[in-house]
Protein backbone atom coordinates (compact mmCIF):
# COMPACT_ATOMS: atom_id res chain seq x y z
CA UNK A 1 0.00 0.00 0.00
CA UNK A 2 1.30 3.62 -1.18
CA UNK A 3 1.77 6.35 2.02
CA UNK A 4 -0.33 8.91 1.97
CA UNK A 5 -0.64 12.33 3.37
CA UNK A 6 -4.10 13.04 4.95
CA UNK A 7 -5.93 15.37 3.05
CA UNK A 8 -8.71 15.70 5.44
CA UNK A 9 -7.85 16.15 9.11
CA UNK A 10 -9.34 18.33 12.14
CA UNK A 11 -7.06 21.45 13.24
CA UNK A 12 -6.10 21.98 16.60
CA UNK A 13 -9.02 24.31 17.56
CA UNK A 14 -11.50 21.49 16.42
CA UNK A 15 -9.79 18.76 18.21
CA UNK A 16 -9.68 20.35 21.53
CA UNK A 17 -13.45 21.06 20.96
CA UNK A 18 -14.02 16.82 20.21
CA UNK A 19 -12.15 16.16 23.11
CA UNK A 20 -14.51 18.83 25.15
CA UNK A 21 -17.08 16.92 23.99
CA UNK A 22 -16.27 13.53 24.10
CA UNK A 23 -17.27 11.47 27.23
CA UNK A 24 -16.73 7.95 25.74
CA UNK A 25 -14.06 6.37 23.54
CA UNK A 26 -14.63 2.76 21.72
CA UNK A 27 -10.74 2.15 20.59
CA UNK A 28 -10.49 -0.54 18.00
CA UNK A 29 -7.89 -3.08 18.37
CA UNK A 30 -6.72 -1.99 21.95
CA UNK A 31 -4.60 -4.89 22.72
CA UNK A 32 -4.40 -6.59 26.14
CA UNK A 33 -0.34 -5.73 26.16
CA UNK A 34 0.74 -3.01 28.22
CA UNK A 35 4.29 -2.49 26.04
CA UNK A 36 1.67 -1.85 23.09
CA UNK A 37 0.42 1.56 22.42
CA UNK A 38 -3.25 1.24 21.55
CA UNK A 39 -2.78 -0.08 25.13
CA UNK A 40 -0.34 2.85 27.03
CA UNK A 41 -3.26 5.70 24.83
CA UNK A 42 -6.29 3.62 26.84
CA UNK A 43 -4.54 3.58 29.85
CA UNK A 44 -3.93 7.61 29.58
CA UNK A 45 -7.24 8.31 28.35
CA UNK A 46 -8.50 6.47 31.20
CA UNK A 47 -6.43 8.22 33.52
CA UNK A 48 -7.57 11.79 31.95
CA UNK A 49 -11.19 10.61 32.93
CA UNK A 50 -12.36 9.05 29.81
CA UNK A 51 -14.24 5.79 29.42
CA UNK A 52 -12.43 3.63 27.27
CA UNK A 53 -14.43 0.44 25.28
CA UNK A 54 -11.90 -2.31 23.95
CA UNK A 55 -12.87 -3.69 20.55
CA UNK A 56 -10.27 -6.67 20.46
CA UNK A 57 -11.44 -10.16 18.91
CA UNK A 58 -9.98 -11.86 22.31
CA UNK A 59 -9.75 -11.44 25.94
CA UNK A 60 -13.12 -10.19 28.00
CA UNK A 61 -11.62 -7.38 29.99
CA UNK A 62 -8.80 -4.96 29.05
CA UNK A 63 -8.21 -2.24 31.48
CA UNK A 64 -10.85 -3.36 34.04
CA UNK A 65 -13.28 -3.11 31.15
CA UNK A 66 -15.37 -5.34 29.38
CA UNK A 67 -14.26 -6.05 25.80
CA UNK A 68 -16.37 -6.04 22.66
CA UNK A 69 -15.79 -7.50 19.38
CA UNK A 70 -17.59 -4.93 17.04
CA UNK A 71 -18.74 -1.51 17.49
CA UNK A 72 -22.29 -3.13 17.21
CA UNK A 73 -21.80 -5.00 20.67
CA UNK A 74 -21.55 -1.92 22.10
CA UNK A 75 -25.24 -1.46 24.36
CA UNK A 76 -25.01 2.16 24.97
CA UNK A 77 -23.89 5.34 23.43
CA UNK A 78 -20.06 6.23 22.30
CA UNK A 79 -18.37 9.38 21.10
CA UNK A 80 -15.42 8.17 19.24
CA UNK A 81 -13.98 5.55 17.11
CA UNK A 82 -10.11 5.50 18.15
CA UNK A 83 -8.58 3.20 15.46
CA UNK A 84 -5.58 1.18 16.27
CA UNK A 85 -5.40 -0.89 13.00
CA UNK A 86 -3.76 -1.51 10.24
CA UNK A 87 -4.89 0.96 6.94
CA UNK A 88 -6.81 -1.74 5.30
CA UNK A 89 -9.17 -2.33 7.98
CA UNK A 90 -9.81 1.54 8.58
CA UNK A 91 -12.63 1.33 5.50
CA UNK A 92 -14.52 -1.25 6.92
CA UNK A 93 -14.21 0.34 10.68
CA UNK A 94 -15.76 3.60 9.07
CA UNK A 95 -18.06 1.68 7.02
CA UNK A 96 -19.43 0.23 10.22
CA UNK A 97 -19.54 3.50 11.93
CA UNK A 98 -21.43 5.22 9.71
CA UNK A 99 -24.54 2.99 9.87
CA UNK A 100 -23.83 3.34 13.52
CA UNK A 101 -23.68 7.35 13.52
CA UNK A 102 -27.77 7.81 14.47
CA UNK A 103 -28.11 4.60 16.82
CA UNK A 104 -24.77 5.01 19.14
CA UNK A 105 -24.27 8.64 18.94
CA UNK A 106 -20.80 8.84 17.77
CA UNK A 107 -19.30 11.88 16.71
CA UNK A 108 -16.06 11.53 15.88
CA UNK A 109 -13.29 8.60 13.94
CA UNK A 110 -9.67 9.11 14.91
CA UNK A 111 -7.03 7.22 13.04
CA UNK A 112 -4.09 6.60 14.97
CA UNK A 113 -0.48 8.11 14.33
CA UNK A 114 0.84 6.36 11.25
CA UNK A 115 -2.80 5.93 9.91
CA UNK A 116 -4.11 7.65 6.83
CA UNK A 117 -7.31 6.46 4.90
CA UNK A 118 -8.32 9.91 2.68
CA UNK A 119 -10.96 8.05 0.87
CA UNK A 120 -12.37 6.32 4.08
CA UNK A 121 -12.21 9.83 6.01
CA UNK A 122 -14.03 11.86 2.61
CA UNK A 123 -16.86 8.96 3.55
CA UNK A 124 -16.60 9.54 7.40
CA UNK A 125 -16.41 13.65 6.59
CA UNK A 126 -19.79 13.48 4.19
CA UNK A 127 -21.42 11.61 6.64
CA UNK A 128 -21.09 14.28 9.61
CA UNK A 129 -18.20 12.98 11.80
CA UNK A 130 -15.22 14.94 12.83
CA UNK A 131 -12.16 13.42 11.03
CA UNK A 132 -8.44 12.97 12.51
CA UNK A 133 -5.74 11.15 11.15
CA UNK A 134 -2.70 10.53 11.71
CA UNK A 135 -2.43 11.70 15.24
CA UNK A 136 -2.28 10.57 18.50
CA UNK A 137 -5.45 10.61 20.85
CA UNK A 138 -2.38 11.04 23.91
CA UNK A 139 -0.30 12.93 22.22
CA UNK A 140 -2.63 15.70 20.97
CA UNK A 141 -4.79 15.70 24.67
CA UNK A 142 -1.58 16.62 26.26
CA UNK A 143 -0.31 19.13 24.20
CA UNK A 144 -3.72 20.78 24.65
CA UNK A 145 -4.90 19.93 27.85
CA UNK A 146 -1.26 18.93 30.24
Amino acid sequence: MECEFPTINSKSEEIKEIFLNTKTIAIVGLSPDSDKASNRVAAYLQSVGYKIVPIYPKEEEILGEKVYRSLSEIPFDIDMVDIFRKPDAIAKIVDESIALKNQKNIKTVWFQLGLTNNEAAQKAKEAGFNVVQNKCTKIEHKALFV
